[in-house]
């Protein structure tokens, strides 16, 4: 599917909204060091071609752009046509004229529009689909030779507090539940060498692991955010209840508070990368 319409994927747990849009960004700018970090070590091509699969809000087209410079190309593709047009939209206005957007579902088993490219890179893109292995097959058939896969993914079981809270109890659990009632992989991060190898890629060339931790005071926004962002799938998967959820969300405020630098870990962000020999 290149650049025709496409609409919200079946499945999807998080919101489309504009809060979910501007949660998406920060949680993006949380990422950014570890990020930079992966495609500094792997290095990237000045004039290089790139494809950010899943560019969301394009933060990391934009880390792309600054690397292959005003010579290269920076392709995002997303099933959310509007989040992307958007996010180049901005880009662009920002100095970027390197970016473009593609709408594309790529869960289609169709090869990746203006494919090939020097650098393949995907973002907690494989967390959300069913169909991760033929989609990663996929993405690898998009890399030149000489080229490089980026992947980084999460693995959630270290979402918590110490000393534990119920509160990021229940919510932690209640965000496991939800993602994996819609065919999620809450440890894509932590499989994806086992992925690599059931896409036929082989094993990584290396891996990169990230954490965050934060006072509560500061993390818990973030965490309520996506908190909310995943309540319907999982009120519709009967995960939890809406007055229970709202009893969780008002505990995690009082705690937020009487707790405040209450340590609070992240997901761990996993990343693994492989270079596709030359001809």
């Amino acid at each position: 599917m290149g650049s025709t319409e496409v609409g919200p994927r079946a499945g999807y747990a998080l919101g489309r909204s504009t809060h979910e849009h501007e949660r998406l960004r920060a949680q993006a700018r949380v990422w950014e060091v570890p990020t930079q970090r992966l495609l500094d070590r792997v290095g990237l091509p000045l004039g290089g071609r790139c494809l950010d699969a899943g560019c969301g809000p394009g933060e990391t087209m934009r880390l792309l752009a600054a690397r292959v410079g005003p010579a290269g190309v920076v392709v995002g593709v997303d099933v959310d046509a509007d989040l992307g047009a958007l996010a180049v939209a901005s880009l662009q206005r920002a100095g970027h004229p390197q970016c473009r957007f593609v709408p594309h579902d790529l869960t289609a088993d169709v090869p990746l529009p203006q494919a090939p490219f020097d650098v393949v890179y995907a973002r907690l893109l494989l967390f959300h689909l069913p169909e991760r292995v033929a989609v990663l097959a996929r993405l690898w058939d998009a890399v030149l030779p000489g080229g490089c896969l980026i992947v980084q993914d999460y693995d959630l079981r270290t979402i918590g507090v110490v000393p534990s809270l119920p509160s990021v109890t229940e919510l932690s659990r209640v965000l496991t539940g939800a993602f994996g009632a819609v065919g999620c992989d809450v440890l894509a991060g932590a499989r994806l060498p086992e992925l690599f190898a059931d896409a036929g890629i082989g094993a990584p060339d290396g891996t990169d692991v990230a954490g965050r931790l934060d006072p509560l005071r500061l993390g818990s926004g973030m965490l309520g955010g996506t908190f909310r962002s995943v309540l319907p799938a999982a009120l519709a998967h009967g995960v939890t209840t809406a007055d229970d959820a709202a009893a969780t969300l008002d505990a995690l405020d009082r705690d937020a508070v009487r707790c405040p630098d209450r340590p609070l870990l992240w997901p761990l962000l996993v990343g693994a990368w492989k270079r596709k020999p030359r001809i």
